[in-house]
């Protein structure tokens, strides 16, 4: 392992912005499968295939399985209110849902902090979590989350819709690699040398013809460059949201050394700490699932 390696495992951060936190997640090695070819200018580092592996393997898992139907059974209704219809026909219609996972399971990068702020060498985003898509027999879809957590793999969201393979796909499909800006719900793709929309809200960042991956920095740096850890946005918990602190969260050097340990693009976090999630419900599958998606969060 060279001492660049080790030193991009260090400490997870994040930046708050608008209630919602900025995740970010440490890059170990790469894909051994992409190793030979120099990375392209600001790309994210890649979660190895076997990692992706794992994750996939976690959200075939029947208990997991079993969420996502209830989850579709629900039909919106959060687990916290009880639905019209009693518990036996709720077990029978998640069952009648028979959800199955549907393509691959793929890394979600999301914005670096130290892009935003013109760390030299940062790349645009870094690995949060993986995503798989699973499909219901009624035609519903759904992105299970799951993240690294000590050696194994666990579930801690599930979300409507697919956005996070569906934007990987359309992204790789130009050769590009997707990401997203969460503060203002917007994906991009990197690709070339330019940051490009995947969505409107992209569009309405960036324009329909996107920018330079300088530009974009310039950019986030203007939005985001006073509200990264460590400054008086920050230390005031302005905005709603919170800072993401492995040793606050998982106890002294607790996350810390479990990223260390293990060789991995997605160090191991909390659940609450990986997503930036608003809302966690006991649900029985790794620390909980959030059941909606929230489609735009200011």
């Amino acid at each position: 392992m060279t001492e660049l390696s080790k030193a991009r495992r260090a400490a997870v951060t994040a930046l708050l912005a608008a209630g919602l936190a900025l995740a970010t997640a440490q890059a170990a090695h790469a894909d051994p499968a992409a190793q030979g070819a120099a990375p392209a200018q600001g790309a994210p580092e890649p979660v190895p295939a076997a990692d992706l592996a794992r994750a996939h393997s976690a959200v075939q898992d029947p208990t997991v399985l079993d969420k996502v139907g209830h989850f579709f059974a629900r039909k919106g209704v959060p687990p916290t209110r009880q639905l019209t219809i009693g518990a036996a026909e709720e077990a029978k219609a998640a069952q009648d849902e028979a959800p199955r996972p549907a393509g691959d399971t793929v890394p979600v990068y999301t914005l670096d902090a130290g892009f935003v702020a013109g760390t030299p060498g940062a790349p645009v985003a870094k690995a949060e979590f993986t995503a798989s898509k699973v499909v219901a027999a009624d035609g519903q879809t759904a992105s299970v989350w799951t993240v690294r957590q000590g050696d194994a793999w666990r579930v801690v969201n599930i979300a409507s819709g697919g956005d996070e393979s569906d934007y990987a796909a359309k992204a790789a499909d130009g050769g590009g690699t997707a990401f997203r800006e969460p503060q203002v719900n917007a994906w991009y793709v990197l690709r070339d040398g330019r940051v490009l929309p995947l969505d409107d809200e992209a569009r309405r960042s960036v324009g329909a013809g996107g920018v330079s991956l300088a530009e974009y920095q310039k950019l986030v740096h203007q939005r985001y460059g006073d509200k990264l850890p460590g400054s008086t946005y920050d230390r005031e918990g302005r905005g709603g949201g919170y800072r993401l602190d492995a040793a606050a969260e998982a106890g002294p050097g607790a996350a810390p050394q479990a990223a260390a340990d293990h060789d991995s693009a997605i160090p191991a976090v909390t659940a609450a700490a990986a997503l930036g999630a608003t809302a966690l419900a006991a649900a029985g599958v790794g620390a909980g699932a959030v059941l909606r998606r929230k489609r735009a969060i200011r």
